[in-house]
């Protein structure tokens, strides 16, 4: 796909994100995190892992975000874990208990991309970094028959 056409997939989600319908935002979100690496998306996924008024669209994007198992998706989540209140920041570990308890190899990955995102230019980053590593870090790997 070209850049033209993700740009205009982005801003068509943009506006499904602005619905008042929290179906809507939720759909969003889950698609809109597809594109977290592009710039145009960030602002916006904040806003949805922060929703104010339903905390499904929050726990739909984080999840989706978290499953990309990359920098792009841990960074907008730090980022809202920082700002998040109880609520939301109750909703945003669920998917990461969710997301990161079947596999110890993927919760320890996204533990060194959360170490990476601590030197994160952005002081929220940064916080919500710390925030999920202490997340991260309470979720036991599989039983073992030691």
């Amino acid at each position: 796909m070209n850049n033209d056409a993700r740009r205009a997939a982005v801003a068509a989600l943009i506006r499904l994100s602005e619905s008042p319908g929290y179906l809507d935002r939720a759909d969003a979100g889950r698609a809109l995190a597809s594109f977290a690496e592009m710039p145009e998306a960030k602002g916006p996924l904040l806003g949805l892992v922060l929703d104010a008024d339903n905390t499904f669209v929050t726990r739909e994007t984080a999840e989706a975000l978290l499953r990309r198992h990359d920098s792009a998706g841990l960074a907008v989540v730090a980022a809202a874990l920082a700002d998040a209140d109880q609520n939301q920041g109750d909703w945003i570990h669920t998917a990461v208990d969710d997301v990161f308890t079947v596999y110890d190899t993927e919760r320890d990955a996204a533990l060194r991309e959360c170490q990476a995102l601590e030197e994160d230019a952005d002081e929220r980053t940064r916080r919500g970094a710390k925030r999920l590593i202490r997340a991260l870090s309470t979720i036991l790997g599989p039983a073992r028959n030691d």
